[in-house]
């Protein structure tokens, strides 16, 4: 059996840390990517967002993350954030097998940055996602 959210691994790219989560939903991409790229689904398990738009070059401001700009964009396959004080967050989204979906989760920081406790973060995404 596949677990919902596998461990992540950290990997040192010079000064800059490198996370990454392999996370599998139930649920399609049309609803993952809702929680991941709205601010409707964002406030739900992330953070408010104070500031989304929702395109390539667009700003973003979640709360306790910062504030910065939106930069990949590609509807229900990737939306990135790149934050002051937080670096790249990166989610990857592909349609599960059989079913369900899939998403590859990429957060790049500088070395001292202490990333935002992502796992419990995406136990409260799994937790909302199945309570719909």
């Amino acid at each position: 059996m596949t677990r919902a959210i596998e461990e992540g691994t950290v990997e040192m790219r010079g000064d800059t840390r490198v996370l990454h989560y392999l996370l599998h939903f139930p649920q399609p991409v049309e609803n993952v990517w809702t929680a991941l790229a709205t601010p409707e689904g964002l406030r739900e398990w992330l953070a408010v967002a104070q500031v989304f738009e929702p395109r390539l070059g667009g700003a973003v401001t979640l709360d306790g993350i910062g504030a910065g700009r939106v930069t990949a964009w590609d509807v229900e396959r990737i939306a990135e954030y790149t934050v002051a004080e937080r670096g790249r967050i990166r989610f990857h989204l592909e349609p599960g097998v059989p079913d369900g979906s899939t998403v590859r989760f990429t957060h790049e920081l500088e070395a001292g940055q202490e990333p935002p406790g992502w796992r419990a973060r995406f136990e409260r995404l799994l937790h909302m996602l199945t309570a719909r």
